[in-house]
């Protein structure tokens, strides 16, 4: 009996052996195979955020179009180098200190690390590090932009290259660093704002308005008596239909990845729901008070209805975000009105598109809340973090602003001779003309100004109503 169960003992160890040489191989197939699994998911994530980087860079391209289109022929080569050179400038600002000031390590208010991308890690969020940067930067640029449609026509090249830099480096890294950033001072009060209604388009916005009130109306300009219309209505409906796809990119590349199909699904609907229902309320709006079908009035309302559904759009239902699209396009009609009123020339109307509506779009994310909002019964404490949010950043962003058009105005120079204003920025700033052979000349104007030469301050000083 002891020689048969000691043959059992040791036929089993045999065999419990031989299994294990067996299966390790397999285990060793397994961990191999988890680790191709999470290598294969980051990927896919990487791809899929550089696509939505990509979608939000070609913002610049609608950004451009739309401007161009409502800017009178004489200025349009200005306004497109000023939209492309946008992405140039604010790109260096951000390299340089934007994305540390953003997303580095530091306090409550900003980071101090990651400067000029040094001992930055290997990845973040899950991504590559690079890729995280890129996608990041594309909306930065796209804050800096939305400026320069408020401060359209009558403001110098030069200037539009030192805000938009100013803007990448300390402006708008700020905000996105409470609201953001994991150490954010909004973020850790529970402060949501999915991809950027007041990160991105309030802050651009309020750049903006800073600048106009700075600047001066444009010198041809009769609050409540003259329409300056736009020259080109074809090319703004391109740089619409732009921004609309690219907003495909803009809302849903924030999740920052593609592991959740079903939240990138709703939030590519709500999105195209709110742009729609924006744009159709915007034109029966002015054909009401007008009788006419102003489509420039359904291209606002559509944008106005991304911009409102940009911080929401993650957390809300369709019908919500048909709503929201709604009361978008009310609030942007009426909105260009109250800037007449006020007397505060926005050539494009980007303060009601990306100011009005990109507060409203911040609040509605305590409204319209599937968790914690005010008609879901959450009550009022999310739309009270809400507007604190709305309040802090313009506290902010605003002075900061005034201060650095302020500067400019001082030591550099913020706004255009009034002759050149008069005739038109294209030729004497650019050498070129957007339209050249339906002009009487092929010639450049003949007034004697160089805008390189400092010399011009002294036409300036006697010609510039905003006094520069």
């Amino acid at each position: 009996m002891k020689k048969r169960s000691r043959f059992w003992r040791y036929f089993s160890l045999t065999m419990l052996v031989t299994g294990l040489i067996m299966l390790f191989p397999g285990l060793v197939h397994a961990q191999d195979s988890d680790e191709s699994i999470a290598q294969l998911a980051q990927s896919i994530d990487t791809v899929w955020v550089l696509i939505a980087g990509f979608l939000v860079f070609f913002m610049q391209c609608g950004f451009g179009f739309l401007e161009a289109g409502f800017v009178r022929s004489k200025n349009v080569v200005n306004i497109m180098a000023e939209n492309f050179l946008d992405t140039t400038m604010t790109t260096m600002g951000f390299w340089a200190a934007g994305f540390g000031i953003m997303f580095g390590g530091g306090n409550a208010l900003f980071g101090t690390e990651w400067f000029f991308l040094h001992g930055i890690p290997t990845e973040y969020a899950g991504l590559p590090f690079y890729a995280f940067f890129f996608f990041q930067f594309a909306f930065s640029a796209a804050a800096s932009t939305i400026a320069s449609g408020l401060m359209a026509e009558r403001t110098d090249f030069r200037a539009d290259l030192i805000y938009s830099f100013v803007v990448g480096l300390v402006i708008y890294p700020v905000v996105g660093h409470w609201i953001w950033s994991n150490d954010g001072w909004l973020a850790d009060r529970g402060f949501l704002d999915f991809a950027g209604s007041t990160v991105v388009h309030l802050v651009g916005a309020l750049v903006g308005l800073a600048g106009t009130l700075t600047l001066g109306k444009r010198l041809d300009k009769e609050f409540g008596k003259t329409t300056i219309r736009g020259h080109n209505i074809p090319l703004a409906a391109i740089g619409t239909f732009v921004l609309w796809l690219a907003w495909f990119g803009f809302n849903p590349g924030s999740t920052l990845g593609a592991g959740d199909p079903y939240s990138i699904a709703l939030i590519v609907l709500n999105t195209d729901f709110a742009a729609t229902t924006g744009a159709i309320v915007a034109i029966f709006l002015s054909y009401y008070h007008t009788r006419m079908w102003d489509v420039s009035m359904a291209f606002n309302g559509s944008l106005a209805g991304l911009v409102a559904i940009t911080a929401p759009c993650a957390f809300v239902t369709p019908e919500a975000a048909l709503l929201i699209g709604v009361i978008a396009g009310v609030l942007v009609y009426y909105g260009v009105g109250l800037m007449e009123t006020l007397k505060i020339d926005d050539p494009v109307g980007a303060f009601p598109v990306h100011g009005i509506n990109g507060i409203f779009g911040t609040l509605s994310v305590g409204l319209f809340a599937t968790e914690g909002g005010l008609f879901y019964g959450g009550g009022f404490d999310m739309l009270g973090t809400q507007a604190l949010g709305v309040v802090a950043a313009t506290l902010y962003v605003f002075p900061v602003s005034l201060l650095m058009f302020a500067a400019i105005k001082r030591f550099f120079i913020l706004r255009v001779p009034a002759e050149v204003e008069r005739m038109g920025i294209d030729g004497f700033y650019h050498g070129t003309m957007s339209y050249p052979e339906f002009t009487s000349s092929y010639s450049l104007p003949s007034l004697e100004i160089n805008p390189i030469d400092p010399s011009l301050s002294d036409l300036q000083a006697k010609s510039s109503p905003a006094g520069d």
